[in-house]
């Protein structure tokens, strides 16, 4: 893969076929990601980005634009194109759809997020939304809305896999589907779910695919028990050791001593 995937590919490929996406922290998850063939990255625009954006070169990079760090529609276009500045391929917005469509029509390519949004589960609580009739419905609407303000993308989270198969057919939008089954066009799963470092809860739809929490505990351990031999290596004189010296010609420092008396 060499060349960048853009709101245009993914929209082509529509119904064509399924992008594997994680949310990744760091840039080493990012490279990792990559290289095992995930095309659809999610992240911060924090220090880790530009070397996220260089070791997933050719991946879509949807990035956060953290709920309140804006505090108008002037300031999140300003951020927006920041982010695409910055390499971003898509901006991912949790505001309002008045905000939303705002940016969309300055062409930034918008993810929005229906469903279970963290953000705003005070709302609903942490559970899975869509079930009743009405509520899917709502779910629905809030759909067509962000299609209708210009979203390019729509995060679907934790909604029965019945009404995230209806969204996904009746939305060009793409749809990028977290505990919805496999009924999206991405399938879309936290890193720390599949590495095996999430140190909270992990929900019904996670899956872990290595324990890499406790091959870091070892790693860490093994850490602390290096430092602890220099410490205790210092403190019995065994270093340094001469070898880990530079020596002065002993004339050179004679002279030395001439010149500063």
């Amino acid at each position: 893969m060499s060349k960048k995937i853009t709101v245009y590919d993914l929209w082509s490929q529509k119904g064509k076929r399924k992008w594997a996406q994680t949310h990744i922290d760091t840039d080493k998850e990012a490279e990792a990601a990559f290289k095992a063939g995930i095309e659809i990255i999610s992240c911060e625009p924090d220090h880790y980005f530009p070397i996220v954006r260089e070791v997933a070169s050719a991946a879509f990079l949807s990035v956060g634009l953290k709920h309140g760090t804006v505090s108008s529609k002037k300031e999140a276009i300003k951020k927006g194109f920041e982010i695409l500045e910055m390499g971003g391929d898509a901006v991912y917005c949790s505001h309002s759809i008045d905000w939303i469509e705002a940016m969309a029509k300055e062409g930034i390519p918008i993810t929005a997020h229906v469903g279970l949004v963290p953000n705003r589960a005070t709302w609903t609580n942490y559970r899975a939304v869509g079930k009743t009739a009405d509520e899917a419905l709502k779910v629905y609407q809030n759909v067509k809305d962000l299609e209708n303000a210009g979203a390019a993308c729509v995060e679907v989270e934790v909604v029965p896999v019945e009404l995230a198969d209806f969204i996904t057919k009746n939305t060009k939008m793409i749809t990028m589907g977290m505990g919805c089954g496999n009924v999206c066009d991405t399938q879309y799963l936290f890193c720390n779910d599949i590495l095996g470092t999430n140190i909270g809860h992990y929900p019904r739809h996670a899956k872990k695919y290595i324990d890499l929490k406790t091959e870091e505990e070892k790693l860490q351990a093994l850490r602390e028990k290096g430092f602890r031999m220099f410490v205790e290596d210092m403190n019995n004189g065994g270093y340094p050791e001469s070898k880990h010296e530079i020596k002065m010609n002993s004339i050179e420092f004679e002279k030395f001593q001439e010149k500063i008396k």
